[in-house]
């Protein structure tokens, strides 16, 4: 069955027309008035008589800024996050331990203990199936990193999900993912209310748009989500390997529109994970981890064979799907590059994106802006994961997370969370890509740090600045983000959201037509 699709998004979700007066523009004091309609920017200067707009909003000298996408989001399990145990605080094995055993004393029976946001990169023990045996009261117990890359059970769920003989019980890579995705067994219907909830936070955020990397056929799940009202997002989908025949039958190409949902759904990139992560230690490098010298895997973990990988780029790109390639280890990205460089050799669009791109050399670094992909990267994973890194990429530190350097090269960023491994919140990921820092400890590498305007850029499409003609994707904020200080741009209250001239979060009086 084919899906419809259009190439331009669908109007319908447009506001009437709309007159946000007194808006102040990012980086300076002039006030103007900002004329929308049918969706778009019309207008934007002085005060005019008679502008004839059905209604007006008085935004009081606050400022206006373009709408924020989080480019890298999971977003089911970010909507599930805050109801599950949280374990990112434990130190250790023991500690986590402590927190099921207490999670434990209030389970029903027949459930399931679900965690997440461990990181055992620095843990003093090891994690290991005994260890939440004995503290499980006979309960299945699945953690979940904070870092998606592997998850720790018990004996009881090591049983269920098919790995009864697994000596650990810490699962990584594709594993976990099964695992993972086992656990998403809530109803399609409680889920919904819980991506709408999630939706609503968003929006309040100043957030207009995600690309959603979730683990599965999210075409179906938000084509659901929106014909049953929820309009307060834009989404793109992404595809994985196991999807792109799926795709391909159905005639999918990023950036085309799915009809009957108001223009909001649109198709994304098509994903390839060719690495682990640097917390689980498969991140694929160069160098060995530390400690790791005698193990098998002590460079990482390759998931896909650079061949494997080309012939799946070629495949996606010639049908009119852009590639996300997940690669964080420095030899990852180079492989992820090379197979992109290949691409435009053989005269196809080497157009796509690297997700993440941690750790990098500094000719891989050049080589974004000159094949034209695009560093999808997540600030704040940076803030997160600096100790790990001085630990297990010891001497190579200068080389990861390097912002500023692929910005200095002419490389396009695009800003996200991530979610649920940092905070869908892009104004968390901003303060982290211009401070470095957060809890009062000193920057780290603070030379990578990037402007507010390009962090705002990254976090807005490119944009640090609306312009007539554009979709009237916005959003208002109470103090001016590119002179805010760091916690002020950590914490940036927003008055108001819009897409496409239409609210979707709105603390501003609207009371119609107001005199001229």
């Amino acid at each position: 069955m084919n899906v419809p699709i259009v190439n331009q998004p669908d109007p319908s979700q447009a506001g009437p027309s709309l007159l946000l007066r007194n808006a102040r523009l990012p980086g300076g004091d002039d006030v103007v008035d900002v004329e929308i309609v049918d969706g778009g920017i019309r207008r934007i200067g002085p005060r005019q008589p008679g502008h004839g707009a059905e209604t007006a909003v008085d935004l009081g000298g606050r400022w206006l800024i373009p709408g924020l996408w989080d480019n890298h989001v999971h977003f089911s399990q970010w909507t599930q996050t805050t109801r599950r145990l949280d374990v990112s605080a434990a130190g250790s094995a023991t500690d986590a331990a402590a927190l099921v055993a207490a999670r434990a004393q209030h389970t029903q029976p027949g459930e399931v203990i679900v965690g997440f946001g461990f990181r055992d990169g620095l843990w003093p023990d090891a994690p290991t199936r005994h260890v939440l045996d004995a503290a499980s009261a006979g309960f299945s117990v699945v953690l979940v990193s904070g870092d998606l890359h592997s998850c720790w059970l018990n004996s009881a769920a090591l049983a269920a999900h098919g790995f009864a003989a697994h000596p650990t019980g810490l699962l990584s890579e594709t594993d976990a993912f099964t695992v993972v995705g086992g656990l998403n067994t809530v109803a399609d219907s409680v889920l919904d209310g819980w991506a709408l909830d999630a939706a609503h936070q968003a929006a309040r955020r100043g957030v207009v748009g995600i690309v959603d990397m979730e683990m599965t056929w999210n075409l179906d799940v938000w084509q659901r989500r929106m014909r049953s009202g929820a309009n307060l997002l834009r989404v793109e989908f992404s595809l994985y390997s196991e999807h792109l025949d799926r795709a391909l039958e159905l005639g999918l190409r990023s950036g085309d529109s799915i009809t009957d949902t108001g223009g909001l759904l649109t198709v994304g990139p098509f994903k390839v994970i060719t690495d682990g992560s640097l917390n689980t230690r498969t991140a694929l490098c160069f160098d060995e981890y530390p400690g790791m010298e005698s193990e098998p895997l002590s460079h990482g973990v390759q998931n896909v064979p650079a061949h494997e990988l080309q012939t799946r780029l070629r495949r996606a790109v010639t049908a009119g799907i852009r590639p996300a390639v997940h690669a964080i280890g420095d030899r990852a990205n180079r492989l992820a590059l090379d197979a992109f460089e290949q691409l435009a050799a053989e005269g196809l669009p080497s157009h796509g994106s690297i997700e993440h791109a941690q750790l990098l050399t500094p000719t891989d670094v050049a080589r974004f802006a000159r094949l034209g992909v695009v560093a999808s990267v997540q600030p704040e994973h940076a803030l997160d994961d600096r100790d790990v890194t001085d630990r297990y990429w010891v001497g190579r530190t200068d080389r990861a997370f390097v912002l500023g350097d692929l910005l200095a090269a002419g490389a396009t960023l695009a800003f996200g969370s991530d979610a649920p491994v940092a905070p869908l919140d892009p104004w968390v990921t901003m303060a982290a890509a211009v401070g470095r820092t957060k809890d009062g400890r000193e920057p780290w590498n603070p030379e990578q740090a990037v402007s507010r305007q390009a962090a705002l850029a990254a976090s807005a499409r490119g944009r640090h600045r609306i312009t007539v003609g554009e979709v009237a994707d916005l959003a208002v904020c109470e103090i001016d983000p590119l002179v805010a200080s760091l916690s002020d741009l950590r914490r940036m209250p927003v008055a108001a959201t819009l897409i496409a001239g239409r609210f979707t979060h709105n603390t501003l009086s609207t009371a119609g037509q107001l005199p001229s």
